[in-house]
């Protein structure tokens, strides 16, 4: 049963298509003036033939379109892959509301309202064409609800792979008469066990730890966990086959959790160099997050921020950058992740204009969105590439990505799965 087109929240020139189930009735022969598969060069006149949601076949010039296949020919755009965006939060929504700040609404909208107008987030980052996501840190199992509706097409957003509530320490004293427990508060190996345990039999893909202090305006990084607390996350995690990410804005937990095994370090800064050379050599991704500082001190407004906020947010930056270089230098493995939260969708990818600044290639930044996020994820057959097998996760941008990383702020049209999602042509 197809469902017609919702009629977005906020004013866009983007088409966005919603079926309650994918129907593929035929085969799709999509048509770019070049496409970066995710190989590194550029194929030209490049088309891919698509099959119930996946590609089946990818080549050049007209002579590989089957007969009665429908023809989406979206010269002169250049296609790449759809882009994974390895670090949001989905489910934070501010309304705007007058008189209303994002952090002091946080949590106070019921969980199935705040769903329902996370859609909002969902299509933006569609549009910024980020068709997978790797959601980091949500509560009352917003983001596990969140994730199935999109999956079972009630939800128009990208593929989501949630963590739950991330795992944290004891940080506010305990309030009288207070009967709702925090799933995800743990002090100690035991303690940090269970909620790990917790947080996977309510389905969630990923644990997430938050192995320092630091978030928003708090640019901190003491850290909180300990390596025998982080290791206890990651065996929990490992043993049931899943991965674990670890938060931490300062050098001691991403130590530690680099240590104790993570899959991935967020955030961290002033990283040593015997730390970033272990990460390479066990294939410990790191996710910088360097944008997200931006966005903070360019909404100060928003967030009722000082100027001594900005100057703080600002003097991280630089910290994340300097730590960014020298990791691309040592060739550790670097993914895109926005760390997206309330207004932030849609700018999903201007993290990749800040790795080309610390010394990536063009190439290099796009692969740290496509390749490198997928393999994180555990899905490198699957995303973040044009090959045959792939899901049809497809991308139209203006200009050469691999001249020019801006070209891929510059998203015209968008396909996930097959169906188109998005169409500002």
């Amino acid at each position: 049963m197809q469902i017609k087109a919702i009629k977005p929240l906020v004013g866009t020139c983007a088409a966005v298509l919603l079926s309650s189930a994918p129907a593929f009735a035929e085969t799709l022969a999509v048509r770019f003036a070049q496409l970066e598969s995710g190989s590194g060069a550029i194929t030209p006149d490049a088309v891919v033939i698509v099959v119930d949601g996946r590609i089946s076949a990818v080549g050049t010039g007209a002579g590989l379109i089957p007969a009665g296949a429908r023809v989406i020919d979206l010269r002169p755009l250049t296609g790449i892959p759809g882009m994974i965006d390895v670090h949001t939060h989905m489910t934070f929504y501010w309304d705007q509301a007058p008189g209303s700040r994002p952090w002091t609404q946080l949590g106070t909208l019921n969980s199935a309202v705040t769903v329902f107008l996370a859609q909002e987030n969902a299509r933006k980052t569609l549009e910024s064409g980020v068709t997978s996501v790797r959601d980091l840190g949500s509560w009352d199992g917003n983001d596990l609800a969140m994730r199935d509706l999109i999956e079972r097409g009630a939800m128009v957003g990208p593929r989501m792979f949630v963590a739950g509530c991330g795992l944290h320490i004891t940080s506010q004293p305990f309030k009288p008469g207070e009967t709702k427990p925090d799933p995800c508060r743990a002090d100690g190996v035991a303690e940090v066990a269970r909620a790990a345990r917790q947080q996977l039999a309510e389905g969630a893909d990923w644990v997430k730890m938050y192995g320092s202090t630091g978030s928003d305006k708090d640019v901190t990084g003491f850290e909180t966990y300990g390596f025998d607390e982080m290791k206890a996350a990651t065996d929990v995690a490992h043993r049931a086959g899943k991965r674990i990410a670890i938060h931490s804005y300062g050098p001691d937990g991403a130590r530690d959790a680099v240590r104790a095994g993570a899959d991935s370090v967020e955030h961290a800064v002033d990283i040593d160099d015997a730390t970033l050379n272990e990460m390479l050599r066990r294939g410990t991704v790191y996710v910088p997050t360097v944008d997200h500082n931006r966005y903070y001190a360019e909404h100060k407004d928003e967030f009722g921020y000082d100027q001594s906020i900005v100057d703080g947010l600002n003097a991280y930056i630089l910290r994340n950058m300097e730590t960014l270089r020298r990791a691309i230098k040592l060739h550790v493995r670097i993914a895109m992740g926005s760390d997206a939260v309330f207004t932030g969708f849609g700018e999903n990818t201007a993290e990749l204009s800040w790795f080309v600044k610390a010394g990536m290639t063009p190439a290099q930044a796009l692969h740290s969105a496509t390749t490198v996020g997928a393999e994180l994820l555990g899905k490198e057959k699957e995303l973040g590439i044009v090959a045959i097998g792939a899901f049809a996760d497809l991308v139209a941008v203006d200009g050469d990505p691999l001249k020019d990383i801006g070209a891929v702020r510059r998203v015209r049209w968008v396909m996930k799965g097959g169906q188109v999602v998005v169409d500002k042509r």
